[in-house]
């Protein structure tokens, strides 16, 4: 009976993730485009996320929606590859965001594909925050409400209102008009 039991969470964690995985799988990839500036292991993160979202489906309870679920789980995921990045490599981490405009240059076409000057400068400008801010703003561009990315990060929904205000200043400033080449 306890076998049978195994098994039938088993499918159903599996069917639990097969539907997150087709549901969030494009935003756990901006997700991780957004924690990492370097393709490859953006790529890697992603794979990181899916397997620890298919992990969590073993205690998912339903309290919260699916989607706080799954930005819940990428940004955990996220986080914790920050931090063993700057644990292993301090100064490569911080030099690898002064240079992330080299990562998308032009002798670089696969790179190029689908995107343009200003998401690049987006990113780049995003990948420049300090960890907890650049959080909140990817969540916000993945159109969570202050209060499901509060969820995610443990932070109120009135710190992340401010939060998201103060960082949309800061991005007004870096994109004046007169500064975006069209």
């Amino acid at each position: 009976m306890t076998q049978a039991k195994d098994s039938a969470s088993a499918g159903s964690q599996d069917d639990a993730y097969r539907d997150a995985a087709a549901q969030f799988g494009d935003a756990i990839a901006r997700l991780a485009r957004g924690y990492e500036a370097d393709p490859d292991l953006a790529r890697d993160l992603v794979q990181d996320i899916h397997t620890e979202l298919w992990r969590s489906f073993a205690y998912f309870e339903g309290q919260c929606s699916l989607r706080s679920w799954v930005y819940r789980i990428g940004h955990n995921v996220g986080v914790s590859h920050i931090q063993k990045a700057m644990r292993s490599k301090p100064s490569q981490a911080q030099s690898g965001l002064d240079e992330i405009d080299a990562l998308a240059a032009p002798d670089n076409p696969e790179a190029e594909v689908g995107e343009n000057q200003v998401t690049r400068r987006l990113m780049a400008t995003i990948h420049r925050l300090k960890p907890a801010d650049r959080q909140v703003m990817l969540l916000y561009l993945e159109d969570l409400s202050a209060a499901e990315i509060g969820d995610v990060t443990g932070l109120s929904s009135g710190a992340v209102a401010t939060r998201i205000h103060r960082l949309k200043a800061l991005l007004a400033e870096a994109f004046q008009p007169e500064d975006i080449d069209r």
